[in-house]
């Protein structure tokens, strides 16, 4: 790729123009006629918040096919990290396409992999040699996560967290535990699975002072009560937990749950589909832990919209045997040119620009925050934010009718968020975002809460 391009002759954020700028009722005419399509011939079982058609897009700007703008506070659900259609990115996309589409990495090779493999292993927080294992997307990741734990440590049990969301595969399914809508239907789930409760600060269970002791209490009792420690392979965890809400958790908790597994010699499995690839301003979100994870997944912004994921795990660990694992597109050339350059802009500022936009869009969701009862709670780091909507501060019950409606309101007013959780609202923009982007999301997001809580007290008053 760097034969034919300098990272010094594109901008690192892009020019984009004004957003939001709605011209037309929502959804405009184009757009209606392209949903009507879709419902004849595509899934039920996609979600789709609202009618959002996307003609074309850059940075955090997205145009629909009526001439709408929207401000893009989602990123493609945390995953184009350059920004929509970033130049450098799609000048490598271009370059390498050009050379060679496709040739299956697992039985051949060819350079753009072998450089991604050997910038990603030495990015990883775990000291001395790592190895990489190439798929297309975050559940695929889990999947061989899944697999290698149970092949290296001769073990099937496997400890996960109620609100953890790690895919729709199978394995990754059976390891989640988010919202019952996602199982429900598809059972028997893969065995030897438990769950215990996920350290939320803002919600702790039973009332426990410390959160992070009854998580650990809760590890310990399926030790005691279902499997000795010395059946369970691995503790799948996410350093923020994404689509429960994302929570994070108390900075005692990832490195208890890193003795704990080290103590016992099981794998502990950092899930970073979500938080890695500089959002939380740092490459791996478990570096602001200082923990050392024995495997990391990756995907989402890992080729800033292509699909690509990766297992990144210890050398010594990641020993199945050839032609054990293997995946026909995983690691596809095009995939890896694309997440080369996202490495270049990660390291030429965007990395950094996450952690200070980030900052800055905590402080003002902390100032809404302070006006607003009914927000209960702000948490995140960097460009990984997000606010809850509550009924009463007091009591922290969860008010999923207000967040919908907010999400609406944005929507029609130009702007695209989402929910995570039962109660909140993500804020995971591209890292190009700009602080005068931020203000602008924010200003709206200010006027569509007061608009539901204008019409919910008018409701309640009729």
């Amino acid at each position: 790729m760097k034969e034919f391009m300098n990272i010094q002759d594109f901008p690192l954020i892009p020019t984009q123009p004004e957003a939001p700028k709605i011209i037309t009722r929502l959804p405009g005419p184009r757009v209606r006629a392209l949903t009507g399509r879709d419902r004849r011939v595509t899934s039920p079982s996609y979600t789709r918040d609202y009618p959002l058609v996307v003609d074309r897009a850059v940075g955090s700007v997205i145009t629909d096919p009526d001439g709408n703008l929207f401000l893009d506070m989602t990123a493609g659900i945390a995953v184009t990290a350059s920004g929509h259609s970033h130049p450098y990115v799609v000048q490598a996309i271009r370059r390498q396409a050009e050379r060679c589409l496709h040739m299956s990495g697992t039985d051949f090779y060819y350079a753009s992999q072998i450089e991604l493999a050997e910038r990603l292993v030495k990015s990883a927080p775990m000291k001395g040699k790592n190895r990489i294992f190439f798929t297309n997307s975050g559940a695929e990741s889990i999947e061989a996560a899944l697999k290698l734990a149970r092949y290296h440590t001769g073990r099937q049990h496997v400890i996960a967290f109620i609100g953890a969301f790690h895919g729709r595969t199978y394995g990754a399914m059976s390891l989640g535990a988010s919202k019952v809508i996602q199982s429900q239907g598809f059972k028997p789930l893969v065995p030897q699975i438990s769950h215990v409760d996920y350290p939320n600060p803002y919600r702790p269970v039973g009332h426990e002072k410390n959160v992070t002791d009854h998580s650990m209490r809760e590890i310990e009792t399926v030790f005691r009560h279902k499997v000795s420690p010395r059946e369970v392979a691995a503790i799948f965890v996410e350093a923020i937990q994404g689509e429960g809400g994302y929570i994070v958790p108390p900075d005692d908790f990832l490195p208890r749950l890193r003795e704990l597994c080290s103590t016992h010699g099981i794998m502990l499995v950092c899930d970073e589909v979500q938080s890695g690839m500089g959002r939380t301003g740092t490459m791996w979100c478990i570096e602001h832990s200082g923990v050392e994870p024995d495997m990391i997944t990756s995907a989402k912004g890992l080729a800033s919209g292509l699909p690509l994921g990766a297992l990144i795990a210890r050398k010594k660990i990641m020993d199945w045997p050839y032609g054990s694992h293997a995946s026909t597109f995983g690691g596809n050339p095009v995939s890896c040119a694309a997440s080369l350059a996202t490495l270049d802009l990660l390291e030429a500022g965007l990395m950094h620009n996450a952690k200070t936009v980030g900052g800055f869009l905590i402080k003002q969701l902390e100032a809404m925050y302070n006006e607003f009862e009914v927000i209960g709670d702000v948490r995140g780091r960097g460009l990984m934010a997000a606010i809850e909507f509550v009924k009463d501060r007091s009591s922290r019950d969860i008010f999923p009718e207000f967040r919908n409606q907010v999400v609406q309101e944005c929507f029609h007013r130009g702007l695209l968020v989402l929910g995570c959780g039962e109660s909140a609202i993500r804020f995971c923009p591209a890292l190009t975002v700009s602080q005068r982007q931020i203000e602008t999301a924010m200003a709206i997001v200010h006027d569509a809460i007061k608009k539901v809580q204008q019409r919910i007290k008018g409701a309640a008053a009729a």
